[in-house]
């Protein structure tokens, strides 16, 4: 084989090869999306827009997922000193799974002036998904805590999902319970199966109550016995 056709034939391979990789590889979509974040504050309600930027990477059967903010979204009247704050945050999933992916960082690892946007550092979490399908992430509430104070940011444009991800359950996976709206559990038996444990519960209570009476009663019945 001439070099000109042994040269065509390794490209040929190469490319055939990298386009194996590029089909094998999950499908992704990630968009940097401006996320306007409304805080609650010791000193009031504050408002700023943060990008946000969601990655994930493959870790046995779920990702490692990395949440980024490109700016500041609070700040605080006085100097917050090296490691004062601790910030935290939720990833909301959608699509083929519903469910709420608490992500979380370390401390500020260097001092914050006052009255300057305070830099979050990268939030992560792990998701293992229970099925299979599109499922997206988009950022959910942002919490920062610095000396003894909290201060809550929720979403408040309803922002796009920041990533999409095409996952596979994972082996043995079960669906955990959702959380209603009300921040409730769901009732996973009949729709009455509170109704009778509570039923039941104060079946025995009064069962208690009527024996105790009985024998209350039987010890006084006894006493009047003559001897």
């Amino acid at each position: 084989m001439s070099d000109r056709k042994r040269s065509t034939a390794l490209a040929l391979a190469s490319a055939l090869a990298g386009s194996a990789v590029l089909f094998a590889a999950p499908a992704a979509h990630a968009d940097v999306v401006d996320v306007q974040y409304d805080c609650k504050t010791p000193i009031g309600d504050k408002s700023a827009v943060s990008p946000i930027d969601v990655k994930a990477v493959k870790e046995g059967d779920g990702y490692k997922l990395t949440m980024s903010f490109q700016k500041g979204v609070s700040s605080s009247p006085i100097e917050l000193g090296k490691g004062a704050m601790n910030p935290s945050a939720v990833l909301m999933a959608g699509g083929a799974e519903q469910a709420s992916i608490p992500v979380s960082g370390p401390p500020n690892a260097e001092a914050a002036p006052a009255n300057t946007p305070i830099k979050i550092s990268d939030l992560s979490g792990t998701y293992t998904p229970k099925k299979s399908g599109k499922v997206t992430f988009t950022a959910g509430v942002l919490t920062i805590k610095a000396m003894g104070t909290t201060t809550t940011c929720t979403p408040g444009n309803s922002p796009k999902p920041s990533l999409e991800l095409d996952v596979t359950a994972a082996a043995g996976a079960q669906q955990a319970p959702q959380s209603s709206g009300d921040g409730t559990l769901p009732q996973t038996g009949p729709a009455d199966s509170a109704l009778a444990l509570g039923t039941f519960g104060a079946t025995v209570a009064l069962s208690g109550a009527a024996g105790l009476l009985w024998l209350t009663r039987r010890g006084r019945r006894a006493r009047r016995i003559p001897s």
